[in-house]
C-alpha cells in the first residue's frame, strides 16, 4: 500500500484577479481584470531576484512585487489586505467535498498522508482554518523546505518526514510539471489530479482503502 503526498488542491473561492480588482479600486487601481490577470501572469514568469525560491519565510516581498506589477498599485494598506485575505478561509475551499471522510477513512487505515506545497508559511494557519490540518501526519512546505516543485528535495524531504522510502509513496498534484514529474523524478509514483484520478474517493481505493 502506497503512503500518500498529496498537493490538497485548495482552490480560490472566487478568481483572484476579480478581488484584485475590487479590493483594489478604493486604492485606485483602474486595470481591468483582464489586464489585471495578464500582467499577473507576466510577473509571476519572471526570475526572481537571484533566488531560485519565489516563496521565502511568509513570502511578503514576492508577493508584494506580483501584487503592484499586476495592478500598478503599490499602497501598503492595499497589499496588506489583499494579502491577510488570502490567510482566512473566506478566500478557499477544497476541491472535493468527500475530501474529510475519505483522509479520516485513510489516516484510519494507517496509510500516513502528507501535504506538499509551494507555498509561504501561511499555510499551516490556512490549513488549521480550513479545519483539516489534522488529516495530515508531516506537511512540507517549500518556504520552510527551501525547495519547491518541481525539484525533488521537496518530496525527498516529505518521504523522510514521514519515515518512508520514495519508491512506497504516491503524489496526487494538479500540475504535470511540478507534481507528476518532480514527484517521479524524487523516485515516488504520481498521479495527476483530474487524468489519472479524479476524486478523493478514487485515489483511496487506488491505495486499497476502502469509503
Amino acid at each position: 500500500m502506497p503512503f500518500p503526498l498529496c498537493s490538497l488542491s485548495i482552490y480560490l473561492d472566487e478568481l483572484f484577479w476579480v478581488i484584485y480588482k475590487q479590493m483594489g479600486e478604493k486604492y485606485g487601481v483602474e486595470y481591468s481584470e483582464d489586464e489585471i490577470l495578464r500582467r499577473y501572469r507576466w510577473a509571476y514568469g519572471q526570475p526572481w531576484g537571484r533566488s531560485r525560491l519565489r516563496y521565502v519565510n511568509d513570502g511578503r516581498p514576492f508577493w508584494q512585487y506580483i501584487v503592484s506589477s499586476s495592478t500598478g498599485c503599490s499602497d501598503t494598506q492595499y497589499f496588506e489586505e489583499l494579502y491577510n485575505y488570502y490567510t482566512t478561509e473566506k478566500a478557499w475551499h477544497l476541491c472535493d467535498p468527500d475530501a474529510e471522510k475519505v483522509f479520516e477513512a485513510i489516516k484510519k487505515a494507517g496509510v500516513k498522508l502528507a501535504v506538499v506545497s509551494n507555498f509561504d508559511t501561511r499555510l499551516r494557519p490556512l490549513l488549521r482554518a480550513l479545519n483539516c490540518d489534522h488529516w495530515f501526519d508531516v506537511v512540507a512546505v517549500s518556504a520552510e523546505v527551501a525547495a519547491e516543485k518541481p525539484n525533488p528535495t521537496i518530496f525527498l524531504k516529505a518521504c523522510e518526514l514521514l519515515k518512508v522510502k520514495p519508491e512506497d509513496a504516491v503524489h496526487v498534484g494538479d500540475d504535470r510539471r511540478n507534481d507528476i514529474w518532480g514527484a517521479r523524478d524524487a523516485g515516488c509514483d504520481a498521479w495527476l489530479w483530474g487524468s489519472d484520478v479524479h476524486s478523493f474517493k478514487e485515489v483511496a481505493r487506488r491505495i486499497g482503502v476502502h469509503v
